[in-house]
C-alpha cells in the first residue's frame, strides 16, 4: 500500500517510519534540508529512536518536497502540519492542514485524509461538510517530545474518529506497525476524538499546574517540597508521574491546547479549565520575582529546552521569565548548545559554559544537568527528581 505523510516533525516522521516497516511511504515537507536528511538515513530532530530507525531499519520511506508525487495513488494521506495557537482568534490556526486537505483532495480526490495534527473541537466535520467527504478523519496522537516513535511503537491506546470502514482499517495499519499487537483500539465520532486529545493534554497541563502550586506554597512557606511531594505521590490513586516541579508547562502541545479547549468553553460553564491555563502564568511570574528577590545583576539560562533529551524549547516557559527579567533591568544571557547563533530574541548567547558560569550571577535551570553540580550555589532550580 502506498500512504503518504505530510509533515516532518515528530508525528510526521514518527508515523511514517512506523507505517513505513510495511507499507511504501512518502514523506512531504516543504523543508528541502529536511529532505535530504531523511533520504539519507538522518533524523531532522532530536529523538534516539527515529534516529535508529532511519540509520539501521529497512524501511520502505522516501521523502519529497513534490506533494504530486507523494500524494498521488496513496491509499491514506497523513497529515501532520503545525497548528498554532491564534492568541488575537482564540482558535488554533489551521490553515496549513486545511491547504494540504485541498491540495490532497485535488490530486487524489480518492485518498482518506488522516488529520495527525492538533485541531479545534468540530474542525473536522466542518472539513467534511465543506467538501462532502466522509473519508476525512481525525485521528489523536499521544507523543512525547523525543520520545515520538518509540510511543508509537508501544502506544497507550490507538484512537481514531471515525466508525466507516476506512477508519477501522487506519486503526488496523497502526497497530500493524505496533510492537504492542494487544493495545486497545477505540473508534469513535470525529468530534469525540477531537475533544479526547484536548481534554487528556490539558489534564497533563493540570497536573504538572498542581504540583507546581504545591512548590510554590512549601518554597513560600520554608517548607520541604519534596517531602510533601513524596508523601503525597505514595497514594496509588495519585502516583508519582507527572510530579517534579517546574518554571511551568510548554513545549508544542499542552500551552495551545488548554488554550484552545479553554476556548471550545465559551457558553459553556467552567472554572477548572480555564484556572489551568491562568495556573501557568502565574507559576512563571512567581518564578521570576523569586529571582528579582535575589538582585543578580546577570541570569544565566541554562538551556531552553523544556525536557532533558530533546531539541525542542517552543513556547518553553522559561522565555517568559527571560522577558520579565530583562523588563526589570536584569541581563539574562542564554547557554544553548542546539544554537548556532549568538543571540534569540535579542538575549545573548553563550556557547561556552565555562564563559556562560563565570558571567552568570544566578544560572536558571528548569532541569538539571551534571554539568552544573559544581555550581551548586549558583543554581536556581526546582527539579527535585532529574527527570520530565
Amino acid at each position: 500500500m502506498k500512504i503518504a505523510v505530510a509533515g516532518s516533525g515528530y508525528v510526521g516522521l514518527s508515523n511514517a517510519i512506523l507505517l513505513a516497516q510495511n507499507h511504501q511511504v512518502y514523506l512531504n515537507d516543504i523543508v528541502e534540508e529536511k529532505v535530504t536528511l531523511v533520504n539519507s538515513g538522518k533524523s531532522p530532530i532530536v529523538d534516539k529512536e527515529i534516529t535508529d530507525y532511519l540509520a539501521n531499519e529497512p524501511l520502505y520511506l522516501t521523502a519529497s518536497t513534490d506533494k504530486k508525487l507523494s500524494f498521488s495513488e496513496a491509499e491514506f494521506i497523513i497529515i501532520a502540519t503545525p497548528t498554532n495557537y491564534d492568541e488575537e482568534s482564540n482558535y488554533f490556526d489551521t490553515s496549513s492542514v486545511e491547504s494540504v486537505i485541498e491540495q490532497a483532495l485535488q490530486i487524489n480526490p480518492d485518498a482518506t485524509i488522516i488529520i495527525k495534527s492538533t485541531i479545534p473541537v468540530g474542525f473536522t466535520q466542518a472539513m467534511q461538510d465543506k467538501y462532502h467527504n466522509n473519508n476525512i478523519i481525525f485521528s489523536p496522537e499521544f507523543l512525547r517530545e523525543g520520545h515520538a516513535l518509540y510511543d508509537n511503537l508501544h502506544p497507550s491506546r490507538i484512537i481514531v474518529g471515525s466508525t466507516n470502514e476506512k477508519g477501522k482499517r487506519f486503526a488496523e495499519l497502526m497497530r500493524e506497525g505496533a510492537k504492542d499487537s494487544d493495545v486497545e483500539v477505540l473508534l469513535m465520532e470525529a468530534t469525540e476524538a477531537e475533544a479526547t486529545k484536548l481534554f487528556a493534554n490539558t489534564y497533563l497541563a493540570l497536573r504538572v499546574s498542581f504540583f507546581n502550586e504545591l512548590d510554590t506554597f512549601a518554597e513560600s512557606k520554608g517548607l520541604n517540597t519534596k517531602s510533601i511531594i513524596d508523601g503525597v505521590s505514595l497514594d496509588p490513586r495519585i502516583g508519582s508521574h507527572y510530579n517534579n516541579p517546574s518554571f511551568g508547562y510548554g513545549g508544542y502541545c499542552l500551552p495551545k491546547d488548554t488554550k484552545q479547549l479553554a476556548a471550545n468553553y465559551l457558553n459553556v460553564p467552567n472554572n477548572l479549565i480555564q484556572s489551568v491555563v491562568q495556573s501557568n502564568a502565574t507559576r512563571k511570574d512567581y518564578i521570576s520575582k523569586q529571582l528579582l528577590k535575589k538582585d543578580p545583576q546577570v541570569v544565566g539560562v541554562f538551556r531552553l529546552t523544556m525536557k532533558s533529551g530533546s531539541d525542542n524549547f517552543r513556547q518553553s516557559a522559561v522565555i517568559d521569565i527571560m522577558k520579565h527579567l530583562r523588563g526589570e533591568g536584569v541581563e539574562v544571557i542564554v547557554y544553548e548548545p542546539t544554537l548556532t547563533t549568538d543571540s534569540i530574541a535579542n538575549f545573548k548567547v553563550e556557547n561556552d559554559f565555562d564563559l556562560f558560569s563565570s558571567k552568570s550571577d544566578i544560572i536558571l535551570a528548569n532541569r538539571l544537568d551534571e554539568i552544573l553540580f559544581p555550581y551548586q550555589e549558583k543554581i536556581y532550580t526546582r527539579d527535585l527528581y532529574q527527570n520530565n
